[in-house]
């Protein structure tokens, strides 16, 4: 018996959709970021980009549990001294609520050449709409 290697003109991709407060954030940014991998496909191979599209809408109502609100900071440096400027996470969903989804599902993708192309493939929209209805995609319950 062989190991299966999948080719790209293999590749089948799907589209998604979920709702961002069906789930606290951590939970959320898993199944995502296995979306994304292709992990729960048969054909998964490692070192090749065969995931989903994902969709996620509500990123406004964003769920998290504790006190992560105002203990959660999420940090940028400008490269000068003193440049470091601090963010917690009720700011950073204030400004831009996607970025938030984005970061926490970047976090869970391995660190290599995909990781960018992967992360293309996620769209995230502040309301319950979004303009991916052409693709018919399936919703992760």
């Amino acid at each position: 018996m062989k190991t299966y290697s999948q080719k790209s003109s293999e590749i089948a991709r799907e589209w998604w959709t979920i709702d961002a407060s069906s789930m606290p954030l951590g939970k959320l940014a898993v199944v995502i970021a296995d979306k994304l991998l292709g992990k729960s496909k048969v054909t998964f191979t490692p070192h090749t980009d065969n995931g989903d599209y994902v969709v996620v809408t509500n990123a406004k109502k964003i769920v998290v549990t504790g006190n992560k609100m105002t203990d959660k900071h999420y940090y940028r440096h400008s490269g000068y001294i003193g440049g470091l400027k601090d963010f917690t996470l009720e700011e950073v969903i204030e400004k831009n609520p996607a970025k938030v989804i984005e970061l926490a599902v970047a976090g869970m993708l391995p660190k290599n050449k995909l990781q960018a192309d992967r992360l293309a493939r996620l769209r995230v929209f502040d309301g319950a709409e979004h303009s991916h209805t052409a693709q018919t995609p399936k919703e992760i319950k």
